[in-house]
């Protein structure tokens, strides 16, 4: 048996081998020591293997997927080792072998793949210096997504950065990439910032392109893959190939649940960046809770999430990473939205679309064999839901409710609904071993097996009258031992009536019992009718799924149009509950907004102070002052998430808004440094604000606060002037910029386009009340010592800073360090000196005439007031 491990072993050397044994999944050697460390499972030694003892650690096939997924959580990989051969027939040890390698990026069952989120499967190829490929599988439900990535000027090589953005944003939990460009800079870039990325180096032979396309042409049904826009791509189809080839491999069977490939052209949506994403923290916490809760308050998801199904949450949390810069689509979506309001359908189809299961993923593991018989309950009381939610979705009409409904109401979902309601019971087990599964009636052998079981002593008693009143023996009985089986038991004083169709079976002292054709038959049944009935059940079940293969292609379908109405009906609730508004969406670019509120915020607390914004051509830059706490910074992020729920169809929380077109949001916000990295708080700002202003245009939003603080006062103001003018002048971008840097506020005198605002505060007794109301104009006041007394520094402190304030400024010590970038002008004796220094020929000076230009030169240096060195005595 360890020869047949340890040759199945090496072929996964880098996974936690599985290997099936009886009602266990054992571990051995290394792996059942890494095992018991992160599972906390107990760790045994049991015989040896080439001298050595056997370390070995096991955990329940029943319970298996409760540790499956603690290991994966833990970045592990287990590959699932079967016993695929008879134990009753099997010479030596049962024939073994591994039908499935769980990944992060290849999960499909229940309770491993998160429920509101996609565990995205992805992979990089790099064509040429210039060029790149990445695509994104999710194995649950079949959805395959490409997009292309190439350098922003034509020959350059493509920038890591470019890369680990799009990367960043798709949030794979596991990224494949050739073993050639793991250590390249793209490579190492994404390691080194995303360490918690499960990254899979592939050979470079499983990025072959023909393979591809005969793959995608197999597992789609096409004979040609110009429908796809693929047949131009090698660099794409040879992403695919290892992409599908490694999901295949994992799951040891192909996918026949794939959708059709869709591209994600970046131009058409608004481009946001790591750090934007991280910073306006759209579907994650920016800080996480100590305590190990997920802060999901915190984030612009789940406050506007209001989906009835998880299919609809993951709906808006796509919405919302990819924001759309064309106006056709997010016009539907806030049709569909009116209507549903105007039709006040919003309860009803809230209340109509909670009792819908997650379609998509039952499809996705019908079509892998995956299914439970549960799954398919749920897939039949689903669809037997669409009635009344097709009921409420009478009065709405527009486009894309129109589509939906259509979708919604195919017939061969109802067929679907009653092949399985047909064979599979109302309330069956969970798992098909248990039993119980196909509904009576459906099959008369398994019927008949079933009957043997709960029937076998009402069939006993019937056959013994039967045999009475045959042999005319009164006292013929029949029975059962555990030695013999079954038998008919005959007295001594009868066995004369005994017929021939009577086998002896065993003699007793004062009787014999006997065995017939009709009994032996019985028995048969009985002995093996459990058996035989989980057999037959397995055998119908797995039928089933089979037959389920073409409804799952429908299945999908209905999936995306649920998922649709489910985040758009959510939406329709926030403009229902919380008087949220829709948005005008123009081809410009500005950002005009009346009593705008911040989107979490204003789910969260009873009174928020509403702002006006107004950015356009002719006012691009809004220079803000105030003192912290004063609600800059919430401001500033009001807008921008302000921004991206117009670009999604949504309502928005003000009095009216103007949203136009928008390519990309940059925001430089916070203070965080890099350890690992090298980088200090103000390199990494600096880092931040030099991507800005390279990469930012006319039609982008940059939100810029307090630049320039990480350093001396003298440079941080030379650098926010700086980069304000750059903003405003060159980039001339959509702005926000924030800083306490008064004296920026004269820009709005020099510079068209600039205007200046402030957060408005004012003193109450010795302390500050904040009003968080912006207006025109520069701030008159920090208040930056009221704010300290506020955080609670030492009342002595305080004082301090007070009479420091009042204190005029410390000259500044004189500096010996010459700059960097351009030198001090010297004073005119120095002047006079160099110039007369450079004249002298050293070679023709006598040591006289040398001395005689030394004290020369001292004495201009000392000033006219100066003695002559060569008369003082």
């Amino acid at each position: 048996m360890m020869q047949q491990y340890l040759r199945i072993k090496a072929d996964h050397p880098q996974a936690l081998l599985f290997y099936r044994m009886g009602d266990f999944y054992e571990l051995f050697f290394e792996d059942a020591e890494r095992a018991a460390r992160l599972l906390g499972i107990t760790l045994t030694q049991r015989g040896q293997s080439a001298g050595q003892p056997v370390t070995m650690a096991g955990v329940p096939v029943a319970s298996a997927q409760t540790y499956l997924a603690k290991l994966l959580k833990a970045g592990e990989t287990v590959a699932i080792c079967e016993q695929i051969g008879d134990p009753a027939t099997s010479k030596g040890p049962v024939e073994r072998k591994v039908v499935r390698v769980t990944t992060p990026g290849t999960l499909s069952e229940e309770g491993l793949v998160p429920e509101k989120a996609q565990a995205w499967l992805a992979c990089l190829h790099l064509a040429h210096a210039g060029q790149a490929t990445l695509s994104w599988l999710d194995v649950s439900t079949g959805a395959l997504f490409h997009t292309a990535l190439s350098s922003s000027q034509h020959g350059q090589a493509l920038t890591p950065a470019l890369v680990l953005d799009e990367v960043s944003k798709i949030a794979p939990a596991e990224l494949l990439i050739s073993e050639d460009q793991v250590d390249g800079p793209i490579g190492q870039s994404i390691q080194e910032s995303l360490p918690g990325l499960c990254l899979r180096a592939l050979p470079s032979w499983h990025f072959d392109a023909k393979h591809g396309s005969q793959l995608l042409q197999d597992r789609l049904g096409v004979s040609h893959l110009a429908a796809f826009e693929l047949t131009d791509q090698p660099s794409l189809l040879a992403n695919l190939a290892a992409l599908l080839g490694y999901a295949e491999t994992s799951l040891g069977q192909s996918l026949h649940h794939l959708q059709g490939p869709k591209a994600v052209v970046s131009s058409q949506s608004v481009q946001l960046d790591h750090v934007a994403r991280r910073t306006l923290e759209l579907v994650a916490p920016l800080y996480a809770d100590p305590s190990g809760a997920t802060a999901a308050a915190q984030t612009l998801l789940s406050s506007i999430d209001g989906c009835a199904c998880a299919a609809g949450s993951r709906r808006l949390r796509q919405w919302l990473l990819n924001p759309l810069r064309t106006n056709a689509p997010l016009l539907l979506r806030q049709q569909a939205i009116n209507d549903l309001l105007e039709s006040q359908s919003v309860e009803p189809v809230y209340q109509a679309l909670r009792p819908m299961f997650d379609l998509g993923r039952l499809a996705g593991r019908i079509a892998l064999l995956q299914a439970k018989p549960r799954d398919l309950i749920s897939v039949a009381n689903s669809l037997s839901a669409l009635g009344p939610l097709l009921g409420s979705l009478d009065a709405p009409s527009n486009a894309l409710i129109d589509q939906i409904r259509q979708t919604l109401a195919d017939p061969s979902l109802q067929r679907t609904e009653q092949t399985i309601r047909q064979i599979i019971a109302e309330e069956p087990a969970n798992q098909i071993r248990d039993g119980g599964v196909i509904r009576e009636g459906f099959d008369a052998e398994l019927d008949d097996l079933r009957a043997i079981q709960t029937q076998g002593s009402d069939q006993l008693l019937q056959l013994e009258q039967q045999e009475r009143q045959a042999t005319g023996i009164a006292n013929l009985r029949v029975g059962f031992n555990a030695v013999h089986g079954y038998f008919i038991e005959v007295t001594a004083g009868q066995l004369d009536k005994v017929p021939d169709r009577y086998q002896r079976r065993q003699t007793l002292k004062n009787a014999e019992r006997f065995i017939t054709p009709e009994l032996k038959a019985f028995e048969d049944k009985a002995l093996s009718a459990q058996d035989r009935a989980l057999a037959r059940e397995k055998l119908l079940f797995d039928q089933l799924l089979l037959d389920l293969a073409p409804a799952v292609a429908s299945l999908q379908t209905a999936a995306e149009a649920l998922a649709d109405l489910d985040a758009l009906n959510s939406l329709a609730r926030l403009a229902l509950d919380h008087h949220w508004v829709l948005p005008s969406l123009t081809e410009t670019t500005e950002i005009v907004i009346e009593d705008g509120r911040h989107p979490v915020l204003d789910l969260q607390v009873t009174q928020f102070t509403p702002n006006d914004t107004r950015l356009h051509a002719g006012h691009r830059l809004m220079l803000i002052t105030g003192p912290n706490m004063g609600g800059k910074s919430t401001y500033m992020r009001q807008v921008a998430l302000m921004v991206i729920l117009a670009r999604i169809g949504a309502p928005l929380p003000c009095r009216s808004a103007r949203i136009g077109d928008i390519d990309r949001i940059f925001t430089r916000l916070g203070a965080a440094d890099d350890l690992a990295g090298g980088r200090s708080t103000f390199m990494v700002e600096m880092t931040e604000a030099a991507l800005i202003l390279h990469t930012a245009t006319p039609r982008s939003l940059v939100l810029m606060d307090e630049i320039g603080r990480g350093t001396s006062t003298v440079d941080g103001l030379a650098l926010a002037r700086a980069i304000a003018s750059h903003l405003a002048q060159v980039n001339q971008s959509l702005c926000l910029f924030a800083t306490h840097y008064f004296e920026l506020t004269d820009l709005a005198n020099s510079m068209s386009g600039i205007r200046n605002h402030h957060v408005t505060a004012v003193e109450h007794g010795h302390g500050i009340v904040f009003l968080h109301q912006l207006q025109e104009g520069p701030t008159s006041q920090s208040f930056g010592l009221q704010v300290a007394q506020l955080a609670g520094l030492p009342k002595d402190v305080i004082v301090h800073a007070q009479a420091c304030q009042g204190q005029p400024p410390m000259p500044a010590a004189p500096a010996d360090q010459l700059g960097l970038f351009n030198q001090a002008s010297l004073d005119p004796s120095l002047q006079s000196v160099i110039d007369a220094l450079r004249l002298v020929k050293p070679d023709e000076l006598s040591a006289r005439a040398a001395l005689d230009l030394v004290y020369q030169w001292h004495h201009q240096l000392q000033g006219p007031s100066s003695p002559d060195p060569k008369t003082t005595p």
